[in-house]
């Protein structure tokens, strides 16, 4: 793992605006989600629709359900899940791997528990500019090994999308974003720049931390915050005695109109109700769905 420094100073750092607990809550089939962004408190993040940091264990999982109109990004932290969709792509994302799934014009999808035991990870939904949202479907995905990840001071980082410490991401964002997963040692210090028109946040995985200002009060796991605007970067410290863990998330907000409906996310109603129409006459990206079902969902007979 190459050793890096940082290149940029942050010279004002992104004070910490909104800081909200991520509680357990059911989603899918018998899977437990932490939801801080998409509940009722935190609807939207613009462009972050959902942020759940999941845990399922077999036979619970997510068995099939379409999306249009944003994109996912699954990053595993324990276990495996399977994934497998209506146009024959199946794979297995392991601990460490990534999954950026752009679901434009639409999709029908499972993910599955691959493993024996508990299943870790963070989904993060991503709205697509109206110009986008029925592109043909997409899949970026790397293995953990190939994740780009440096090291500089005490501080690592694996860099799912974006820049940090001199290495970048080779995942092609539509919309301009970075997702940082840091680990910070005791006494661990970070300047992280974000650009200055983006909204941001942090997610707390594992560990206690400082965010924003040093004398402010630290916050431990399953909290995110969401960082106010105008600054240049976040500055973080670890003034703990244990490894301090957590993802910087960031992008370019729309500034379009919003209209959701589940797993549907277009700019108006009407929108909404051709998508609705769409996926229930198999029509318009969703010719597949038809006489399509998962082996999984299949194999459970959901």
């Amino acid at each position: 793992m190459p050793q890096r420094k940082a290149c940029s100073i942050v010279n004002e750092p992104r004070l910490v605006a909104r800081k909200l607990l991520a509680r357990p809550q059911h989603e899918g089939v018998g899977a437990v989600v932490r939801r801080s962004i998409g509940r009722f408190e935190l609807k939207y993040f613009d462009p972050f629709l959902v942020l759940d940091e999941f845990s399922v264990t077999a036979p619970a999982g997510f068995p099939d359900h379409p999306h249009r109109g944003f994109e996912t990004v699954t990053y595993m932290l324990q276990g495996a899940i399977t994934h497998e969709d209506f146009e024959g792509h199946k794979g297995t994302i392991e601990a460490g791997d990534l999954q950026w799934m752009t679901a434009g014009r639409g999709i029908v999808h499972s993910e599955m528990p691959a493993a024996q035991g508990t299943q870790k990870g963070l989904q993060l939904w991503i709205n697509l500019a109206s110009k986008y949202k029925m592109i043909e479907p997409r899949y970026q995905e790397v293995l953990s090994k190939d994740v780009a990840e440096a090291e500089d001071d005490g501080i690592k980082v694996r860099v799912i999308a974006g820049e940090a410490l001199g290495i970048k991401s080779p995942i092609y964002t539509r919309t301009p974003t970075m997702f940082l997963d840091f680990s910070l040692k005791p006494g661990g210090h970070l300047q992280q720049p974000i650009p200055k028109s983006w909204n941001a946040f942090v997610y707390v995985l594992e560990g206690e931390g400082t965010f924003g200002n040093m004398k402010s009060q630290p916050t431990n796991s399953h909290h995110i915050l969401l960082l106010g605007p105008g600054g240049d970067g976040l500055e973080a410290w670890n003034k703990s005695s244990k490894l301090l863990r957590f993802i910087l998330v960031g992008a370019e907000p729309l500034g379009e109109p919003l209209v959701q409906f589940g797993p549907f996310v277009m700019n108006n109603q009407e929108e909404i109700d051709q998508t609705i129409d769409d996926f229930e006459n198999f029509a318009n990206g969703f010719e597949k769905a038809r006489h399509w079902r998962s082996e999984t969902a299949s194999d459970l007979d959901y």
